[in-house]
């Protein structure tokens, strides 16, 4: 596991206090080779879904010079996160994982983004989202950090992304695989009743709804595209609530976990994965 860090030289990308973006591209050549177009190509994607770069982007992005107490909080908790991450990794797991973690600036769509870069698996940690969803905190950033360490896991390990999957079983998947990282997190810290979005009595209340959001998922799969999902991302909301699927995710895997090992589950292809799905939705009749 290698850890990169690129916090002293995140400041280069401002101008007056203002974030340039020749000055980011410049940063981003420096100091996060390859990463640059991804992060240009996420940027125009989400622009084209009908978000703005005056009222969505800057303002986020200039956070980061003028938030000087937060992003300093957030460099520590990183550091404080990563320190033999590897050993606590393999004392829980048996196993290492082999990735490029990377404090950068310009993830603005996302605190965590799990990708392939220069042929090696990396992790990319936005500073600026992470401090506009205030994860500075040393705990909010371990629950961060273990989540998208958890998909690299599965990725290195298990079935992680398998082709010729309908949409339904895509997004089926995908609440399998946030349900996968999140078990993976839990593990690595505080057990099956730790989540890092429980603010405001999140938890309990998709505790109580738990049938509800469960049957709502599996009704809306048919229908549902990255435009209309109502459970990934803090962007969305099910009836007011963010990141239900994460939740939802965390409690099918423990369903799953009593019938069958952590290693095993994470070699489920779709068919396996719908057909638990149904069993988990009935037990919560």
């Amino acid at each position: 596991m290698k850890i990169i860090d690129t916090s002293p030289n995140m400041l280069s990308a401002f101008s007056g206090g203002q974030f340039d973006m020749k000055r980011w591209k410049a940063y981003a050549d420096e100091f996060i080779p390859a990463a640059k177009e991804l992060f240009l190509w996420d940027l125009e994607s989400v622009l084209n879904a009908g978000y703005s770069w005056q009222e969505d982007f800057l303002p986020v992005l200039n956070a980061v010079f003028s938030r000087a107490d937060k992003r300093t909080e957030a460099i520590g908790s990183f550091h404080s996160v990563v320190r033999e991450l590897d050993a606590r990794v393999i004392s829980r797991f048996g196993r290492s994982v082999e990735a490029d973690l990377i404090l950068c600036l310009g993830l603005c769509s996302g605190a965590g983004w799990v990708t392939p870069l220069n042929n090696r698996d990396s992790v990319l940690f936005g500073i600026e989202k992470i401090i506009e969803l205030d994860w500075c905190d040393t705990d909010a950033m371990n629950g961060l950090v273990l989540h998208e360490l958890g998909h690299v896991y599965h990725a290195q390990y298990g079935l992680f992304e398998p082709v010729c999957e309908s949409a339904s079983d895509r997004f089926l998947r995908q609440l399998f695989n946030e349900g996968i990282a999140m078990v993976f997190e839990q593990e690595l810290t505080c057990g099956a009743e730790y989540f890092h979005q429980d603010r405001g009595g999140w938890k309990e209340r998709c505790a109580r709804n738990t049938a509800y959001i469960a049957r709502s998922f599996y009704a809306d799969l048919e229908g549902m595209t990255p435009e209309n999902q109502r459970y990934f991302g803090d962007w969305v909301r099910f009836d007011g609530m963010p990141d239900t699927g994460y939740y939802l995710g965390a409690r099918f895997v423990r369903f799953l976990l009593a019938e069958d090992s952590f290693d095993s589950i994470i070699q489920f292809g779709g068919d396996k994965i719908r057909e638990g799905f149904i069993r988990f939705m009935n037990s919560l009749e």
